[in-house]
């Protein structure tokens, strides 16, 4: 077994944004030289995550209103009195999201069904560019 770890970055506009980034950890998986074993994509920080879902225009829109609902952006949070930042709902978003997932692969290619991507989701009120780790660990080719 061997272990792999590369970062990359991506820009983020913040609010809800949902960036694919199923190209950039397929390209990590194909040139890693693993044959078969597990991904870990994760996003450090505590008002984005990562999840996976089918990439489309009508998904886009109904994943940010899904979360409007959950947590609210005009509401008040006790975190916004603490810290006077207006992102108490970007952290509670995050947390329901989640920072990781795990994906297989094999022969290089990870195994999503046809119409799933992952995807990194920045709750945070502001633009920002996000670090993403992805680790693997799995069998040489």
């Amino acid at each position: 077994m061997e272990i792999k770890t590369v970062i990359f970055e991506t820009g983020t506009k913040g609010f809800t944004d949902i960036i694919d980034i199923t190209p950039n950890v397929q390209n990590i998986v194909a040139d890693s030289e693993l044959n078969e074993g597990n991904a870990l994509i994760f996003v450090p920080g505590s008002t984005a995550g990562i999840t996976t879902i089918e990439y489309e225009p009508g998904l886009l829109k109904d994943y940010p209103d899904f979360f409007e609902k959950l947590a609210p952006k005009d509401k008040t949070y006790k975190h916004d009195e603490t810290w006077h930042d207006g992102n108490g709902y970007a952290h509670l978003r995050a947390s329901l999201q989640g920072a990781s997932i795990t994906i297989p692969f094999i022969g290089g290619e990870l195994l999503l069904g046809t119409w799933q991507q992952i995807i990194l989701v920045d709750f945070d009120n502001t633009a920002r560019n996000r670090k993403i780790i992805v680790q693997l660990i799995g069998n040489k080719i």
